[in-house]
């Protein structure tokens, strides 16, 4: 599975890509907003620390300014990824895109239907939003799960991109199920590795390091 990073703070996307786990960066108008900096500015110094994909996302509800729009976020660079809403101006956005040879990301997917769309349209990645669909009273990794099963019965090259994760259990249910990416808040990845009985192993082997009064090196 590829972990992309759900943020537009370049410092926590710095900190992760040094790991050598990070993947590929996800921004939206919100990240953008609350990292309180030029949008422009942002995406290039995300693309410039990070090799894989990056999803900029578009304004404009109509397919003819979505373009407008996409041809200034691509000429960013070469891994920016244009991410669209899936409504028909979206899918038609992303088929004109796609056909350019553009990465595209179909963002605010809630059903298996919209996902199957986002396929025909051509879409690189396909982004179920589990967590907010959860909130709803639905189940996001049964989402995933059918969306699965329709790209699998068709070949669909599309990559599911499971995003709205709230916490590590969807990250691991996801990874079961058999999706491509999941995107994340930088706390949400820091508290894959986290276990109190590593913690707690940790602690003892340092106690008894300590206590023989030898040195490495």
């Amino acid at each position: 599975m590829k972990f992309f990073v759900d943020t537009a703070d370049t410092n926590d996307i710095r900190e992760l890509a040094e790991t050598g786990l990070l993947d590929g960066v996800t921004t939206n108008p919100s990240l953008i907003h609350k990292a309180g900096r030029d949008f422009l500015e942002v995406v290039k110094e995300i693309c410039a620390i990070v090799p894989g994909p990056v999803s900029a996302e578009v304004v404009a509800l109509d397919h003819e300014t979505m373009m407008k729009e996409a041809e200034v976020l691509r000429k960013i660079a070469d891994n920016v990824t244009i991410k669209v809403p899936l409504t028909l101006d979206g899918l038609k956005t992303c088929r004109r895109l796609t056909d350019d040879g553009t990465m595209v990301n179909v963002t605010l997917c809630f059903s298996a239907n919209q996902a199957l769309l986002a396929a025909k349209a051509g879409a690189t990645f396909i982004s179920p939003f589990v967590g907010r669909h959860d909130d709803v009273g639905f189940d996001g990794m049964q989402l995933i799960s059918d969306i699965r099963l329709i790209y699998d019965n068709y070949d669909f090259e599309t990559e599911i991109l499971v995003a709205s994760v709230r916490h590590p259990i969807h990250v691991l249910e996801s990874a079961k199920l058999g999706a491509d990416v999941a995107t994340m808040p930088p706390a949400v990845i820091r508290a894959l590795v986290k276990h109190p009985l590593t913690d707690k192993g940790i602690e003892g082997f340092m106690a008894d390091w300590a206590k023989s009064g030898q040195k490495i090196g």
